[in-house]
């Protein structure tokens, strides 16, 4: 427990000190008063109004003092890293309008549904992956960033992850070599990737070892995938190629990190499966002040010997 006013606790302190020394003495002169007229000497019990009045002094100029005390309140907090796949096969149209348009409008739904504790960040990811938003707290840049994405390029989801990392730990992130150390990454915990694609990948960095980075980081990752299993096609240099969900990667990597899997067939269904994205519940310590239980607790002290007083003296005080 802390106060703003610490000084005022000396002063508690002392009034307290002065309020019994004197009340001790008027008591022990009341009973030798008493004793020489030839009267009994009080009893104990008779002190007891007084003894709940001076003890009000205390606690209600401790409550001036203005105590705090710090409450962990659990709360939504953190980072979110939205990576969109801007490959050619996103631009198919098996959801309506296209995959990537909507994955944009579901994305912007879970963004401005976000409180602001969470900083939410954008990348796009084709055959290389480009931070094209920091993590921030303005929700607004990030709606931005999410409609400013177009499709082109192969897939590299593990280019994603690792990009997404450096976002989170403030610094470039590899692979590890071949039968080499993991770098150290850290600890966060409280950040969450959340992947659109249709988990076609095309090439790049070893896709499960990247997610095996983000989990030995605490970094969660969550997957939506983005069209049907039925499939569809993109016309790619005058070519039509077919392209279907793959939900097999994505379910992969979501599991690596302790993520989950989020089926989306249809534009519907997708906005829904982003509103079931699970992320951090983290406590944060808050400053709580306690003047207003210290001014209670004075008052029912005040109360309590005030009406002790008129039962049994037929006065306060």
């Amino acid at each position: 427990m802390t106060f703003l006013y610490p000084a005022v606790i000396a002063v508690a302190v002392l009034l307290s000190a002065a309020a019994v020394a004197g009340y001790v003495t008027l008591a022990k002169r009341r009973a030798a008063a008493l004793e020489a007229a030839g009267f009994t000497t009080l009893t104990k019990r008779r002190h007891l109004p007084y003894a709940l009045i001076l003890a009000a002094l205390p606690v209600m100029l401790i409550g001036l003092a203005r105590p705090q005390a710090e409450v962990a309140v659990p709360r939504v907090a953190g980072t979110v890293l939205l990576a969109f796949d801007i490959s050619n096969s996103m631009s198919a149209g098996d959801v309506a309008p296209s995959r990537l348009a909507a994955a944009q409008q579901a994305a912007k739904g879970f963004v401005e549904d976000q409180p602001d504790t969470v900083d939410v960040g954008v990348l796009v990811f084709g055959s290389e992956a480009l931070l094209t938003q920091a993590p921030t707290g303005d929700h607004a840049a990030a709606v931005a960033a999410i409609e400013r994405v177009s499709p082109s390029g192969g897939t590299s989801l593990g280019k994603a992850i690792l990009v997404a990392l450096g976002a989170i730990t403030g610094k470039p992130v590899s692979p590890p070599e071949q039968n080499g150390a993991a770098p150290d990454l850290g600890y966060w915990p409280s950040a969450t990737i959340v992947v659109f694609s249709d988990g076609e990948e095309t090439g790049g960095p070893d896709v499960q070892a990247a997610a095996e980075l983000a989990a030995a980081a605490g970094v969660r990752i969550q997957t939506v995938g983005v069209g049907t299993a039925k499939g569809g096609t993109v016309e790619v240099d005058g070519f039509q190629l077919a392209t279907a969900l793959d939900e097999t990667l994505l379910t992969a990597v979501a599991q690596i990190t302790g993520g989950t899997y989020h089926a989306a067939g249809d534009a519907g269904a997708l906005a829904a499966s982003t509103g079931s994205i699970d992320l951090r519940l983290t406590t944060e310590k808050e400053p709580i002040e306690l003047t207003a239980p210290f001014a209670a607790a004075a008052l029912l002290l005040l109360t309590l010997g005030g009406l002790l007083g008129v039962r049994r003296h037929g006065r306060i005080i």
